[in-house]
């Protein structure tokens, strides 16, 4: 079973096709695309201006310029982790990612000095994906560098707040966030599209919600720093603005900025699990997708995701099932090991489903689980009498945050590369 879960998440990441799902969405037909529920006409545009950034930044970046060449020239700025090859037409930046690094930097100055120029006779091109917050960066306080913004990431994504919380302390600290860059230029067109690693009606955390009006506050932001005891780990310039309440709020719903701003999501969970599911189903599992467990911390959602699995199996004697699950689950780093919430959930499952015939997969569509090299890993009833043989403690290694170490000394982590991807996490519990 465990070759047939890994096949289910290779066949399911082959069905997110990007390039193809933007011209679905676009539909070009001469100068005139597609636009919400109506259209719009290239030619009515002095200029265009495209701006992606994002882990499947380079995937939509190509499908942009499929959709529009050779017909309609524009200005592209890309900002991405890594890029196979130039793109035509693109200014490429390769960032960093989770923290920021100096192209991260440039790449945001570049893209605040280019929306500047924009005007009411400007179409401009916004595609998201998620890891955009750290890709592309500038603070609203000029007198805080970069190492300032590099220190602030690493002690939010080791903080194990949810990501709407993380962002709700970015956003308002950047000039790239929470609708700021729909407010670089307030008088053009702007067309969003999103490729979504937030849960459904929180596109606004997508990349911090760059073009989106924010619904988060001061007072939210505030609250997350108190909650998490950040202020002590932050550097002074971020702390003083929080203990002097100094903070500039976001853009919000009616600003003149959105008037002619418009959002789509190009693929999200529907899509994800769709495919998980008609993957499952192909390999001959009966099939359930449950995502409440979202955010919940990892031993709560693996004790409900397996009772689900249980309960669907009594549902189905005698035939093979399977649960897929979808988002993030809440995976605090408590050492300096290697790994991610992925690696981790895989091996809070381990002990519970010891010499019973399941197969959990956990793994990140991005291909990137953590600081590891891999997507996430694999386990089944074996694999605890195999890490005894081994000499491996899974509760060492869980308390490490080593859960990569533990399954890559197995043979079982789940290696893809970078996919050009990055929907949600997805799990793959299977039973026969």
């Amino acid at each position: 079973m465990k070759q047939i879960a890994r096949h289910i998440f290779r066949d399911t990441l082959a069905a997110i096709d990007i390039p193809a799902a933007l011209a679905r969405r676009l539909d070009r037909s001469g100068s005139c695309i597609h636009v919400a529920k109506g259209s719009c006409d290239l030619r009515d545009f002095r200029e265009i201006v495209a701006i992606a950034f994002g882990k499947a930044a380079f995937a939509m970046a190509e499908g942009l310029n499929a959709i529009l060449a050779p017909d309609f020239s524009f200005d592209g700025i890309l900002a991405v982790p890594a890029a196979p090859r130039e793109l035509p037409g693109w200014k490429t930046f390769i960032s960093g990612h989770p923290v920021p690094n100096e192209a991260s930097f440039a790449a945001g100055r570049a893209i605040l000095d280019r929306l500047a120029l924009c005007d009411q006779h400007t179409l401009i091109f916004f595609l998201l994906s998620g890891g955009g917050s750290s890709l592309v960066e500038q603070p609203l306080d000029p007198a805080v560098t970069l190492e300032d913004f590099q220190q602030l990431h690493s002690t939010l994504v080791t903080c194990g707040a949810p990501i709407q919380e993380i962002n709700a302390i970015r956003k308002h600290l950047s000039a790239t966030k929470g609708g700021r860059l729909a407010a670089a230029a307030p008088r053009s067109m702007k067309l969003s599209f999103g490729v979504s690693d937030v849960p459904e009606g929180h596109e606004s955390a997508l990349g911090s919600g760059p073009t989106l009006p924010d619904p988060t506050t001061i007072a939210d932001a505030e609250r997350v720093a108190r909650e998490y005891e950040l202020l002590p780990r932050m550097q002074q310039t971020f702390r003083t603005r929080f203990e002097q309440r100094t903070l500039q709020e976001t853009p919000k719903e009616g600003d003149p900025a959105f008037a002619r701003a418009h959002f789509e999501l190009l693929l999200g969970t529907h899509e994800l699990t769709h495919a998980a599911h008609h993957a499952s189903e192909a390999a001959g599992f009966s099939c359930l997708c449950d995502n409440s467990a979202d955010h919940w911390p990892i031993a709560k959602a693996a004790d409900h995701l397996l009772a689900q699995l249980d309960h669907l199996k009594k549902m189905n004697p005698g035939r093979p099932v399977a649960v897929i699950a979808d988002g993030e689950v809440s995976s605090p780093v408590t050492g300096n090991g290697i790994g991610g919430r992925n690696s981790a959930f895989v091996l809070a499952c381990a002990p519970k489903i010891a010499g019973r015939k399941i197969t959990v997969l956990s793994a990140g569509t991005d291909g990137i689980d953590g600081n590891s090299p891999a997507a996430g890993a694999i386990a089944d009833g074996e694999t605890m009498s195999r890490a005894r043989a081994a000499n491996l403690d899974p509760d060492d290694f869980f308390r490490r945050s080593d859960a990569y170490t533990f399954f890559e000394r197995l043979g079982d982590a789940i290696v893809t590369g970078p996919t050009g991807n990055n929907l949600r996490d997805l799990r793959i519990l299977l039973a026969s």
